[in-house]
Parts: structure tokens; sequence; C-alpha cells
């Protein structure tokens, strides 16, 4: 029989240390500023009933040709989640928990698309969200808060372009003018946008195909057909970011890849990478997904960064080098094992990273493994040191060996090379 010999599926891959490493360290820096900032993580399950994303939008890529939908054995439709925010509002529309309920989370996505630099099928997210308050002050905190994220990791070259997509009671007359616009373009937009055009007008501005860039800057702007609710709401959330120090560019043309976006609209862009894939996270207000979901008429407000596109980016700048997660002490044991089993489990209950060999293998043989660990220390027990009750300890540098009693091991450890 033929060996067979199985590889990652396309869009996917393996994440082994030290990248593994670097990324759980960022999603830790995210956890750190979201709880800053008073929210508590949710964990949603990874897939959901396929009608909770299809209320993300018909005209959306994400709806008629990424999402890993299939039936279970009890015939139910369900779908591979390809963002949280539709997860989250399905959550609060199922446990109501008190407002304005303020949200972080961490995880995979998957969405079928083409892999490339940065953008997998299965990729990771972090993002916030808030439901239960229409205040535009939560905008800006919400934007504040992925800022702060960036400026926390390192990240520098970082443009937050900002912009309002009004409320629905407006967006008619707004999309009206769209299609006429396009319409009489016709001829000039590609077979993707016109597809889309028929569909739903807002979706092609957010069109990157080039042919299609003409008719977007010239077409009708949101902001001259916003009510004055939503205009105050924009001013307010302008003044907010001005206030706090956050740089913005206002881009008009933003609407972002989502149909469930109402007012504010948000995308942070890094300049270090591909134009064509330079979106490291984005968000904005989704008043209304919450009913559209089965709950309360409940505003919200959220934002999803790019995990593999903010490490790309932090790679751009030679940021955020990985975490150190190498053992600081090696055990050496040539006495039986059982004397190693129990000096690294001390010095890990001392808050050490502790690694050690195993098959008792031979001095030499340990010695080089440990060697190649890039431990900063061996501790050595052979059978003189069982019988005397001490270890050898030896810095896997240029200083000195010396010998100490078994139970001052862990104080000397620390004291002499890892303080």
């Amino acid at each position: 029989m033929a060996r067979v010999s199985f590889q990652t599926l396309p869009g996917t891959r393996d994440l082994l240390p030290p990248a593994s490493d670097r990324m759980r360290a960022l999603v830790q820096a995210f956890a750190a500023e979201a709880e800053q900032a008073g929210f508590g993580q949710i964990v949603p399950p990874m897939f959901e009933d396929l009608g909770v994303f299809t209320r993300l939008g018909e005209a959306t890529d994400v709806v008629k040709k990424e999402l890993y939908a299939f039936e279970d054995m009890g015939g139910r439709k369900q779908a591979l989640r390809p963002e949280f925010t539709a997860s989250v509002c399905r959550a609060y529309a199922q446990h109501r928990p008190l407002t304005p309920w303020k949200t972080w989370y961490a995880g995979p996505a998957f969405r079928q698309e083409k892999p490339q630099k940065g953008r997998y099928r299965q990729f990771d997210q972090v993002g916030a969200e808030v439901i239960g308050s229409h205040d535009p002050d939560l905008d800006v905190e919400l934007i504040a808060l992925a800022w702060r994220f960036y400026q926390r990791v390192g990240l520098t070259n970082i443009t937050l372009l900002l912009n309002t997509l009004g409320d629905k009671a407006e967006r008619p007359a707004y999309l009206a003018a769209l299609q006429d616009h396009f319409n009489a373009n016709l001829d000039s937009l590609s077979e993707k946008s016109r597809e889309t055009l028929a569909i739903n007008p807002l979706r092609v501005l957010d069109s990157k195909r080039p042919p299609d860039q003409p008719l977007i800057e010239a077409a009708p702007k949101i902001l001259d057909f916003l009510s004055e609710d939503a205009a105050k709401a924009f001013e307010r959330v302008k003044a907010g970011l001005d206030t706090l120090g956050v740089a913005y560019e206002v881009a008009p043309r933003l609407v972002r890849g989502l149909d469930y976006y109402t007012r504010t609209t948000f995308e942070f862009v890094g300049s270090g990478l591909d134009a064509a894939q330079n979106a490291v996270g984005g968000g904005g207000r989704y008043d209304g997904l919450v009913a559209d979901l089965g709950g309360p008429d409940e505003p919200g407000v959220g934002f999803a960064l790019g995990v593999d596109r903010t490490l790309l980016a932090l790679d751009a700048e030679d940021a955020f080098p990985a975490a150190d997660c190498q053992p600081q002490v090696f055990l050496v044991c040539t006495t039986g094992g059982f004397e190693a089993m129990v000096a690294s489990d001390e010095l890990r209950r001392a808050g050490l990273r502790v690694d050690r060999s195993f098959d008792h293998r031979s001095m030499k043989a340990q010695m080089k493994a440990a060697n190649r660990s890039n431990a900063q220390v061996a501790v050595i027990i052979g059978p003189d040191e069982a019988e005397n009750g001490t270890v050898s300890i030896r810095p896997l540098d240029d200083r000195p060996q010396f010998s100490t009693g078994r139970s001052e091991m862990t104080e000397k450890v620390k004291e002499q090379f890892l303080s």
C-alpha cells in the first residue's frame, strides 16, 4: 500500500514557534488594551446557523462566494464564521446582557477566497464591539482603543481613514444618486461592478479594480446626503478624535466590505504593505443588525483587526519581535531521570522556563541538547551530586561552573543568572 503524505490545504498553514509565540503575544497585547477600557472577552462558536451570516448582505462577496456553508447530519444549514460581529450580535440577542455591552474577541475566521500574502482562508482577528448605545463618543472610544493597541505594539506607519454612511432613512436617496451616476457610465464599469450595481450600488464604491476608480472618484458623496443628526454625530466623532490626538483622514468613498454599516465607518491602512492589500483592520456602526438577528433594536459599533496583516505591517517596520519563549534552564541528569523530574518541576513552579532530556541519554548527548536549547544555564545531576545532595550549575556561556546544595538550587539559579 502506497504511503500517504498529507499537507495543509490551500489558504491554510501551520504556525510554529516562534511565529506562534509572536501571534499569541500580539493577542495578549490587544487583550490588555481592551480590558483597560472595560471590555470583557466573548468566545462565540466557530460555526453558526447560516442565517446569522447571510445578514451580512447579499451583495457582499463574503456571502455570495466565500462562506464555508454546509448541512449537518440533522439537516441544519450552517456556516463557519467569516467574521465575528454577526456572532456577537446573535449572542446579545440570545443572552441579553446589560447595556452598554462591551466585549472583545480573538480567534480564527474562515472565508473561501483566493489565498495571497497576508490573506488566508483561515485567518485570525482581534476585535471589540459595544451594543446598546447611540453615543458617538463610543465610536471615538473604539477607534482610540484600536489606535492605542497599534501604538502599544509599535506600529507607526498606519493611517486612519474615516467616513460616515449616514442613517438608513437617508440611504435611499443616496443609493438612487449612485445608481443614476453609474448607470450613466455603465460601459466604463468593470463587469463585476455592473453585477454589484444591480444588487447594491453602495458596494461599487468598495471596488479596487482599476477601471472603476475614475467613476468611483466622480460619484456622489454621502456627506452631501446626511441628515442633521447624522452630520452632528460625525462632527462629534471627529472632534473626539482631535481631542485625543488620534490622527485621521476623511475618506468619503469608504464604505467597508459589509452591508450592515451605518453612520461611522473607519479603516486602518498600513503604508508598509502592498496597496491592494494594505487594510489591516476597520469597523463602524451597525445600528439595526441586532434586530435583524432576532433581538431588540439596539445600536452597535465595533471593529476587527486582521492579526496576519498587522504582523506583516509590523514586519515592514521591523517591530514587535517574537517573544522569548525559549527555556531558561536545561536539566541534565544521568541518575535515571527521577531527580530531573523533581528538579525541573520545582524550577517551573518558581516561574522559570525549564526543559530536559529524556530516554536516558549520555551526559555528552544531554549537554549538546542543552547548548541547542539556547538556555542560559544547565543544572547537572550526576551520581556524585545525587549522593552528596548537591547540583552542579553550569552557565552556558563563559562563566565558571559551580556546585550548590540541592535545597539552594532554585534560589541560586534565579539569583545568579536569571535576575
